[in-house]
């Protein structure tokens, strides 16, 4: 009892810190997810990842090494529920039963008007985006709990929080997303597991670039944006980092937007 509220409560600069902390980052080889990896790793955490091409996964961890950074991962489709198992019997004895941070940040999507999309692919960005995150959270739990201290971040979008044109679907999965880190707050607050969410506005990724290339895009956004600025990943990880913190031991449930004000945003 006396380690567990040690980490739980945290000891001066000890509440600013990882250390000693094990984490799940889930596509963790590129824009966000590679950022928070490394955020985590920087404040003292061993971290897991995953991602589905094994070459990028190998490149990244090799990166990892060179830095110092206390990172393994494997290859893994989120989608897949027989691939998620195994990934989490994988974390299980990388760890030996213990998690404090699940961060579910691998999605998907397929811009597409509603009336348009295939059941296929409705199934497609549903698996990846929403029932991957349900899932990993149901299969981490016990590990959480054993830890003593849990923390749950869902990366979500502010197209969960605010109707932005980028696809219904996408949509319905991140609004769910905010939503089960609402529920899962309260039932497994006993258990000393805290479930957030982040929604941030559009970043600069890879795959957020090719969205800003289209002509007048990245004008729009900025134009809507009260801090007149595309978001970086370096806006994004730090939350995450302080969200699994023992400083934010007190902060459960919450729907972050990290947007440049974008959500508040009157006309």
């Amino acid at each position: 009892m006396e380690e567990t509220s040690k980490i739980r409560f945290g000891n001066g600069d000890d509440r600013w810190s990882l250390r000693g902390m094990t984490a799940l980052v889930t596509g963790g080889t590129k824009g966000i997810g590679h950022e928070v990896v490394e955020e985590l790793a920087k404040q003292g955490a061993r971290v897991y990842t995953c991602a589905r091409n094994g070459e990028d996964l190998d490149s990244c961890l090799r990166n990892w090494e060179a830095k110092g950074f206390q990172v393994s991962g494997s290859v893994c489709d989120v989608a897949s529920h027989e691939q998620r198992e195994s990934l989490m019997q994988i974390i299980c004895s990388e760890f030996e039963g213990k998690l404090n941070i699940l961060v579910n940040n691998t999605g998907t999507n397929i811009r597409r008007k509603t009336e348009e999309f295939t059941p296929n692919e409705y199934a497609a960005v549903m698996a990846t985006n929403l029932e991957s995150a349900y899932h990993f959270c149901q299969l981490a739990y016990p590990l959480l709990k054993a830890s003593g201290f849990g923390s749950i971040v869902m990366m979500s979008s502010v197209c969960g929080v605010v109707s932005v044109n980028v696809g219904s679907v996408y949509a319905a999965t991140k609004g769910a997303m905010n939503q089960l880190a609402k529920n899962l707050a309260c039932e497994w607050a006993k258990d000393n597991i805290r479930t957030n969410s982040i929604a941030p506005w559009l970043i600069r990724t890879p795959l957020g670039q090719m969205v800003l290339n289209d002509e007048g895009f990245e004008e729009r956004i900025i134009s809507r944006t009260p801090l007149g600025r595309v978001g970086e990943v370096g806006d994004v990880a730090p939350m995450v980092a302080f969200l699994c913190m023992p400083v934010s031991s007190y902060i459960t449930g919450q729907t972050i937007c990290i947007d440049g004000g974008f959500t508040v945003n009157g006309l």
